[in-house]
Order: C-alpha cells, then sequence, then structure tokens
C-alpha cells in the first residue's frame, strides 16, 4: 500500500490534549487514512524526527473577507500554522451588495478595519450581489486556507437600506428584505451572523457603521431566523459590557440572555482580560449556561496592541510641530532628523505635546505611555520599555524613540497597549476557562497597525515554551480541538483516521512568531504589516503541503466550509 504523503517520525500532539506519542502519519487524497509506526512508502514524504505533529490550527475571529480576492495564501495567518479561519467578523463583509452601492460596503469596513481603499477598489472582482453568490465567487478561487464566511449586519443593512442604514431603524419592508437575504445566506453556507456596537467601529466620512444604528429589536428579529432554521451562532454585540454604566451594561446582558436563552442562539464575543471587565465577562458567560444559553469568549493570549512606527503611524502624528514634518517623504524625514536642531525640537515637542486629537484604532487620546510602549525587537517578549532605553542612553523616551527609528532605517516598530490593556493574572484566568477560546487574531484588516495573527505562534513560545503556563499539550487543544468544537468543524481539529488531512510540522524548541515588518504588497501598492514565523517545517491543508520551510508551494487546496445544515448554493 502506497500513501499519496507520510509525515514519518514525529512527535504527535492530536489536539485532544492527551500526552504526545511518537507515530508516523499515513495521508490519502485529502484524509488521514493511517497512524502507526507505517511501513509503506508515500509518494511525498515530510520527515519529522526531532518535531511534533499537530493538527492544523483553527483561527475563529479573521477578517480576511476582501483580501481573500487578492491573497491566495492567507497571510499572515498561514505562517502561523493556521489553516482553517472564520471570517465575516464584527458586523464587516463585502456580500450582500448592489452592483451601484459598493461604497456603502466599503465605507463600513475602511476605517473601522483599516484596509487600504485602493486595494479594496483594485483587489476585488466583484462578481457577486446576494450573499450566496459571494460564497460561490469563494468556492471558486484558489486559496491555500481554508475559508468559513459570517454575513454581516452592517453589509446586510446598508444592502436593504442604502443610505437610510447609517441614519435609521429600519422599517417593516426593510426588516423583511433582512430576514430573507439571511436566511437564504444560512442555507447557502454561512456559519453565523455578526455584528457591532462598538463606538470605535465608525465609517469613512466620520459616522457609526450601520450595525449601530440598529435597535434592539432589529437585531432579536435578525437573531428569531438563526432560531428558526436551527442554524449558526451570532458574534458581537456585546460592546456595552466595557461601558462604565452599570445600567448599560444590565442591559446589555438582558438581550444578549435573551439571545442565548430564550431564542436559543450560540452567541459569542471578544473577551478583553482587564482586572474588572475579563472576570466580570466570565461571570456573564456562566450565567448564560447556568440558564442553559451557550456564550463563548474569545480571548487573546497578548494583549491587543497597535504598532508604532515611522513608516506607519505614531502618536505625534497628531501634533501641530509633527503634522508638517510628517508630510514629507520618508528619505526627507531621515534627513532632516539626523540635525541635531530638528530633532531636538520635535522630541521636545512629543514630550510636551496635547494628544487630544489622536483617533487610532485601539488607541485611546492620550500622552504616549513611555513605560507602556516597548521596542518591538524581537518576535517574543520581553521588549524593553521606551523610558528603560532612554534610561540607559541618558537621553529622553522620544529621543530614545526617534533614534531607534533612524538606526534602523525607519524599520523599527514599537509595541503599545491597546485601550484596554490586559491583566496578566486575568489572562490566564481566561485562557484556562472553559467556555473560551483563544482566537481573536483580526487577521486580515488593522493592515497597519495591528499585527496580530500570531497570536497562535506567541501561545506556543510564550506561555508553553517559554512561561509553562501551559504544556504542548494543552497548547494545541487551544488551537485545534477547542475552536473546532466552537464553531462546529466535526472533520478537523484532531489527528484521527478518516479526519481532513490538515497538519503542521514544526520544532517546539524555536516557534516563535517573526518581528513584524512593513511591506508594499497590496492591490495599488499600498502598505501592510507583514508578519512571519520561525521553526515551522511544513504545514498541510487538506492533504498537500501548502507551506514548506515558511514558504509557499503554491499549491491550493483550502475550501469553502459551509455549514453542515446547509442546502443550497447559489
Amino acid at each position: 500500500m502506497a500513501f499519496d504523503l507520510v509525515i514519518r517520525g514525529g512527535r504527535v500532539v492530536d489536539g485532544s490534549g492527551t500526552g504526545a506519542y511518537r507515530a508516523d502519519i499515513g495521508i490519502e487524497g485529502d484524509r488521514i487514512t493511517a497512524i502507526g509506526r507505517l511501513g509503506a512508502r508515500g509518494r511525498q514524504e515530510i520527515d519529522a524526527d526531532g518535531l511534533v505533529v499537530t493538527p492544523g490550527f483553527i483561527d475563529g475571529h479573521t477578517h480576511f473577507d476582501a483580501q481573500v480576492f487578492w491573497d491566495p495564501s492567507g497571510a499572515n495567518s498561514c505562517w502561523q500554522g493556521v489553516t482553517s479561519v472564520v471570517m465575516g467578523n464584527c458586523g464587516f463583509t463585502i456580500a450582500p451588495v448592489h452592483d451601484d452601492a459598493r461604497a456603502l460596503v466599503l465605507r463600513n469596513l475602511e476605517r473601522a478595519e483599516d484596509i487600504d481603499a485602493t486595494a479594496l477598489a483594485e483587489g476585488i472582482d466583484w462578481t457577486w450581489q446576494t450573499f450566496p453568490e459571494y460564497l460561490e465567487a469563494l468556492d471558486r478561487i484558489p486559496k491555500s486556507i481554508h475559508y468559513a464566511a459570517n454575513i454581516g449586519h452592517s453589509a446586510l443593512r446598508t444592502w436593504a437600506m442604502g443610505e437610510r442604514a447609517f441614519e435609521k431603524e429600519a422599517d417593516e419592508d426593510e426588516l423583511r428584505r433582512m430576514r430573507d437575504q439571511l436566511r437564504s445566506a444560512l442555507l447557502a453556507g454561512a456559519i453565523g451572523f455578526t455584528t457591532s456596537r462598538s463606538e470605535h467601529h465608525e465609517t469613512s466620512d466620520d459616522r457609526p457603521v450601520a450595525s449601530r444604528i440598529a435597535s434592539w429589536e432589529e437585531l432579536h428579529a435578525l437573531v428569531d431566523v438563526m432560531s428558526e432554521l436551527g442554524i449558526g451562532m451570532l458574534e458581537g454585540g456585546t460592546e456595552g459590557f466595557l461601558s462604565p454604566d452599570p445600567d448599560e451594561q444590565q442591559t446589555v446582558f438582558e438581550h444578549v440572555r435573551r439571545i442565548a436563552v430564550e431564542q436559543g442562539v450560540p452567541i459569542t464575543a471578544g473577551l478583553i482580560a482587564t482586572q474588572e471587565g475579563g472576570r466580570a465577562m466570565l461571570d456573564r458567560i456562566d450565567r448564560i449556561a447556568s440558564e442553559g444559553g451557550r456564550m463563548i469568549g474569545q480571548s487573546h493570549c497578548r494583549g491587543i496592541s497597535v504598532l508604532l512606527g515611522f513608516r506607519t503611524r505614531l502618536p505625534f502624528d497628531v501634533l501641530p510641530e509633527w503634522i508638517p514634518f510628517r508630510a514629507q517623504p520618508i528619505e526627507d524625514q531621515k534627513r532632516a532628523l539626523s540635525e541635531p536642531e530638528t530633532r531636538t525640537r520635535l522630541a521636545k515637542a512629543a514630550m510636551e505635546g496635547d494628544y487630544d486629537r489622536w483617533r487610532g484604532i485601539g488607541a485611546m487620546p492620550r500622552k504616549p505611555d513611555w513605560d507602556g510602549i516597548r521596542v518591538f525587537d524581537r518576535g517574543l517578549p520581553p521588549w524593553p520599555s521606551l523610558r528603560e532605553v532612554a534610561t540607559a542612553r541618558g537621553i529622553s523616551p522620544a529621543e530614545a524613540m526617534i533614534d531607534l527609528a533612524l538606526e534602523s532605517d525607519f524599520e523599527r516598530l514599537f509595541i503599545q497597549p491597546s485601550l484596554y490593556p490586559q491583566n496578566e493574572e486575568v489572562l490566564l484566568d481566561v485562557l484556562r476557562h472553559p467556555r473560551t477560546v483563544m482566537t481573536f487574531s483580526d487577521s486580515g484588516a488593522h493592515l497597519s497597525q495591528i499585527a496580530d495573527a500570531s497570536i497562535q505562534t506567541h501561545l506556543l513560545g510564550h506561555w508553553v515554551r517559554n512561561t509553562g503556563a501551559f504544556t504542548l499539550e494543552e497548547g494545541i487543544r487551544m488551537l485545534t480541538l477547542e475552536p473546532a468544537q466552537a464553531w462546529g468543524f466535526a472533520d478537523r481539529g484532531l489527528l484521527r483516521e478518516g479526519l481532513l488531512a490538515d497538519l503542521n510540522v514544526f520544532d517546539p524548541e524555536t516557534v516563535a512568531p517573526g518581528v513584524p515588518q512593513i511591506v508594499n504588497d497590496l492591490p495599488g501598492g499600498g502598505m501592510r504589516l507583514s508578519q512571519r514565523a520561525e521553526g515551522f517545517a511544513a504545514t498541510v491543508v487538506a492533504g498537500e503541503i501548502a507551506f514548506r520551510d515558511g514558504e509557499s508551494t503554491q499549491r491550493h487546496a483550502g475550501r469553502l466550509i459551509r455549514n453542515r445544515r446547509a442546502t443550497t448554493h447559489g
């Protein structure tokens, strides 16, 4: 008997959380067909001696909805061992859409998701209007990894209401159109419905995104469609839990409880592990479970952070002294900062300036926290703070930031905690909670500010290897079986005979995120943050070696994942 592919002699960490063991894995077509000591050869073989073999990782919170049309590889997730992603989160999708109203859909996500407008205009070949047609388009295009798609509330509203979606509540006819399109999307294979009520989600023309205008009753009416069909999970809508107003928190909880318990639709949402908010969210999740509902918290393992740099964005960009300087070409900025008088003047302004105009995604109006902003000089912590660097050099933190930028030809990046910095003790409680899943990368969005596609390798390098907070078996389960169960992917997340052959082969002693780099490879030449990873020998997708030693093989075996109850296509 010959196999198409044999992964030979690796330490198998199968996703279940049980102990690792040494075995070969035989693959025929897109399925695992044998696990054990295999005498038969494979047409291709991967030598996994000294390496671990795991299921492919699953990311439940991404925004690849547009990127998938110009990037078959799935960067940056693909470099981190991710083989299946869920996109269309936070209410942001590019379908449904009318041919003459595409700008309305793009308005929802251009600023809120920080996706380059030129890339959106030039990188998408619009061949759909309805959501089922969008799924068919996804099915046809080459893909190196697998994609599951939610339908987004903001797109659904703009499709049904036009400009009114950004100003008014839906009338009876508009709500009927939304319900009908949602039903069609779910029957065609959408795995859920997503929304957002976050004050940070604004349009490119300074208005709330469309889903924020919707009433709670509109949301319940749409969720009723999911309840009637028995299909899908609602993502989002819990942003009010972060409100300082306890009455608003209670109102949001009552609506979330109604969705999960009375309407019987599972709900999932991001969980920020702050000192107070993280534990309060866990308590709410447990209360819903105690009443028979299901809620899943999406956790992060590093803490959502914004990346700063002279080639991207700086807190100083809003200061009057810096605005004309930053408008110059990069080479002119370098030359100017090499002049002591200019450097001193701008550093002084950075230390003393008024930052009230700062409106960056994930940030807030504030003077830079020189203890919190760290030098992103390696893939894993510890990272030195700017104040530490400044003290060692005998200069101000702003001068240190300028000098580090000049010394690296403006390539150096700095990592700044977000609006809601996470507490490490609470974060570990969140990661260990039985009703949370470690996901929430936002990969495919925030292209110039955030590089969180690497949370999987951060978990393995930092929390498993460097701190020992989790065993390797526990860490792999968190990245594979747990998200597979949360999103109902029954054919992946474990290494078992008969399951889909999505696998990773990597060195547990070296696996880690790389340092992000700035590249200009978006359609139209736009800029994005690119983050590779270290330690991967191979990633297999549906039986094909998709990535080898961190490079794409140009094998596109990825597929669209439709919900298991889908009954119609197209």
